[in-house]
């Protein structure tokens, strides 16, 4: 009994006129489509990942050049047999026109040849003699006389299959590499049986023999791309996860909240966090920190580096601290704005930094601050917020002798200070429309109110968290307890 998964399945049917005509139309069809995204990709040589997409669609074109040629040769049907003298005679027009070789076309890349061992006649087709650069109608080559037109290395694979073939009766499949007549280096595909007497012995050798170097151009192009897409991509991951981890340690430990003990009862709360890119970018050189000073009081800062990566992180490092040291040593925000400016500016990796820092003694309750280019600190008070004026500075490493004026402001129990790195309120693109701000400014009253520093960093986090950016962005926030 037949079994029932072939119960309901036809007999196999010959193919339908016409349908081969369908195929090769569809084939060109596609290889135009192919073509067309080839000719318009844009590709940087510099972009691995171009590189791998364009050798991709040369290897397809070869492919499908293929497959055209194949149902080409199939449309035809099978050719008339030829002997040795009808190949030095004139040719037969192609049954179709618009199948005819063209010179360099695939089907102008595939010969055969026949070798017998009786007669030792040799029969070589037009097409092989183009692929071996020589002649037409010059006299084709025996198999004693094959290898000297081939490469030295490949010579000894070439004698192996055609003894194989001859004396065990294996066919041959295998690719060797010929020096043509005119000294370009071919890649061929052989493929070939023995033919056997009435005795079963070898009475000739036939082979078709196929020019593949293009299509393993294209092969080992798309290797070679996909390799170093490969390498990059493996480099790309190692730089964000070695950047993170960097960035990782050198910003606090704390993320809040985090409790600086000042005269009396009063104390300064802080909480801080991190918001990484939309994009999944490389991290940047955007920090918050926060250092206890001698006397109780508290060294507040925010900033930014340009670039992106381990170079923006490990530059973030080495500022951060010297910013601690500096502040640890006694002094002020608008002279240590000026040695890290001068840090910055004979760095070996030339960057620019923004950056506000603030300095809050809890004994008289005043915020001394400076900053080199960055967005003031918010203040605020009783429902209502504002930006504190905001003294002069400029970029750190943007110029040797940047001067940097300081500011001062007293604070009071319930106030709410909010430093951030311009990130977190800039929206898409490079403008600022001050949008950003507006929203930040519009959370005064539920800050005001807010029990924690990290219950303000909450609302902060949760009213941007949405928002599409393109780099890092830090918030800190530090709130005087009442």
């Amino acid at each position: 009994m037949p079994s029932h998964l072939f119960a309901d399945r036809p007999a196999p049917q010959p193919p339908r006129r016409g349908s081969v005509d369908e195929l090769i139309s569809q084939t060109r069809r596609l290889r135009g489509d192919v073509d067309a995204v080839r000719r318009d990709a844009v590709v940087d040589e510099d972009d691995p990942q171009g590189r791998w997409h364009r050798a991709l669609c040369d290897l397809a074109v070869h492919q499908l050049d293929d497959l055209g040629s194949h149902l080409g040769q199939l449309k035809e049907g099978l050719p008339a047999p030829q002997g040795p003298e009808d190949l030095l005679g004139p040719e037969e027009p192609a049954p179709y026109e618009d199948l005819a070789p063209r010179p360099g076309s695939l089907l102008s890349r595939v010969g055969s040849a026949e070798w017998n061992l009786l007669t030792d006649e040799v029969g070589w087709s037009g097409e092989l003699h183009q692929i071996f650069g020589l002649p037409a109608g010059s006299d084709p080559m025996t198999l004693d006389e094959l290898p000297s037109l081939v490469f030295a290395e490949d010579q000894g694979l070439l004698t192996e299959m055609v003894t194989d073939c001859l004396v065990d009766g294996k066919p041959i499949d295998g690719e060797f590499r010929i020096v043509r007549t005119d000294g370009r280096v071919r890649t061929l595909h052989m493929m070939g049986e023995p033919v056997l007497d009435a005795d079963g012995c070898t009475a000739s050798m036939w082979a078709v023999l196929r020019d593949v170097s293009e299509l393993r151009r294209s092969q080992r192009a798309v290797r070679e791309s996909q390799d170093s897409l490969a390498r990059r991509q493996h480099v790309d991951r190692t730089e964000r996860r070695v950047a993170r981890e960097m960035h990782q340690a050198v910003l606090p430990p704390w993320r809040g909240p985090l409790v600086l003990s000042g005269h009396g009862q009063e104390s300064l709360e802080l909480a801080g966090h991190h918001l990484p890119s939309t994009g999944g970018g490389l991290i940047g050189g955007q920090w918050f920190d926060a250092l206890e000073l001698p006397g109780a009081r508290a060294l507040l800062s925010v900033g930014d580096l340009t670039g992106h990566g381990v170079t923006a992180t490990s530059t973030m490092a080495m500022l951060l601290g010297a910013l601690r040291a500096l502040a640890a040593a006694g002094i002020r925000p608008g002279p240590l704005m000026v040695q890290l400016n001068r840090l910055l500016d004979s760095s070996a990796q030339p960057a620019l930094g923004s950056t506000v820092c603030c300095h809050y003694d809890p004994e008289t309750r005043l915020l001394s601050w400076a900053q080199a280019g960055h967005p003031a600190p918010l203040l605020f008070r009783g429902g209502t917020g504002r930006a504190l004026p905001q003294p002069d500075g400029v970029l750190l490493g943007a110029t040797a002798g940047g001067a940097y004026e300081q500011a001062e402001i007293g604070l009071l129990p319930g106030d709410v200070l909010v430093l951030h790195t311009d990130g977190l309120t800039r929206g898409p693109g490079a403008a600022h429309d001050g949008s950003g701000a507006e929203r930040l400014l519009a959370l005064a009253p539920a800050l005001s109110v807010a029990r924690s520093a990290q219950e303000c960093t909450g609302l902060i986090v949760e009213e941007f968290a949405e928002i599409e950016r393109q780099d890092d962005a830090c918030v800190m926030v530090a709130r005087v307890s009442r």
